[in-house]
């Protein structure tokens, strides 16, 4: 049997990097390294462990059974680390060192600036922000993998504190030359009879609004689904149909007058934009200190139908 060296720490956080970015480029870009660096501690890693830790199917990166577990390893091991460095930061009283915020990729179009201001008020953080699907927030948080997640579900069955800081807005929007456009308090009937573009399966957003549709009766099927804000808008605003979406996401095409927002009944839709974190976490300084920025501060940054 072969004896397995113990992996380095720069091993274990660049190997962690790849397989949560699912590509070593990725995995470089953030870390700040170049790709072949990042690819030798890989195979430099893969000669230790005496297994391979990736494969490729296609063009996508795959972990193998011991890249799964090494990954797993990895990440209990920054996760202990980073819990270190927070109390040691702790202790000095002072609100600095690293602060990770995983968030649902509509929270793209407000939490950088508020990141961003937080950071001005509070320099010494390091903040890493990661923007992906529900889904995999709530596996995050199952994982404990960061420090806060900011969603507009929270998730029901795992065990976290979730508080609201900021209005969100769900609404009906269609190009701007849309005949629905000159309608007021259009019936969701007759919203269901366009060609809906929807979100993926498992979006909060998604979810509100067919909680809606279903409440009154009316079945919608979404002739396409994204799972980006960005591609929903570009497909509304070419005029292939009408697409539920984050007031905070449509700024742009308000403004330049591509898409409009439509009136319908029982729209727009009232909800919360949360920050949570797994109960009994014990957040370091930064974390507390950005839950209190956005408990105070959050307002500022909403957007809604003027």
């Amino acid at each position: 049997m072969k004896k397995v060296i113990t992996p380095t720490f720069q091993q274990m956080r660049l190997f962690e990097a790849v397989a949560r970015n699912g590509s070593v480029s990725r995995a470089a870009e953030e870390v700040h390294l170049a790709q072949p660096s990042v690819s030798m501690q890989v195979k430099a890693l893969e000669g230790k462990i005496g297994l391979p830790l990736t494969e490729k199917v296609g063009r996508e990166l795959h972990l193998t059974a011991a890249g799964a577990e090494v990954a797993a390893a990895s990440r209990d091991v920054l996760s202990r680390i980073s819990d270190m460095q927070a109390t040691l930061e702790d202790m000095h009283r002072e609100v600095a060192g690293p602060l990770s915020v995983a968030a649902v990729s509509t929270a793209k179009y407000f939490l950088p600036q508020a990141l961003g201001q937080f950071k001005r008020r509070f320099p010494r953080v390091e903040p890493r922000l990661q923007f992906t699907n529900r889904e995999t927030v709530l596996a995050r948080i199952a994982d404990n993998a960061d420090d806060l997640y900011v969603t507009g579900r929270p998730p029901e069955r795992e065990a976290v504190v979730a508080e609201s800081f900021m209005e969100n807005l769900i609404v009906l929007a269609a190009p701007a030359d849309h005949p629905l456009t000159a309608q007021r308090n259009t019936p969701l009937a007759r919203v269901a009879e366009e060609p809906i573009i929807g979100r993926e399966r498992g979006s909060g957003t998604r979810l509100a609004v067919e909680e809606v549709f279903e409440a009154a009766g009316v079945e919608i099927s979404p002739l396409m689904e994204f799972d980006d804000s960005e591609a929903i808008k570009q497909v509304v605003a070419s005029g292939f149909g009408v697409a539920y979406l984050s007031f905070s996401s449509l700024r742009l095409e308000l403004a330049a007058g591509r898409i409009a927002v439509l009136d319908v009944k029982g729209f727009p839709l009232h909800r919360q934009w949360f920050a949570a974190h797994r109960k009994g976490k014990r957040l370091s300084n930064a974390a507390r200190a950005f839950l209190e920025f956005l408990r105070e501060e959050g307002d500022r940054f909403a957007s809604g139908p003027k």
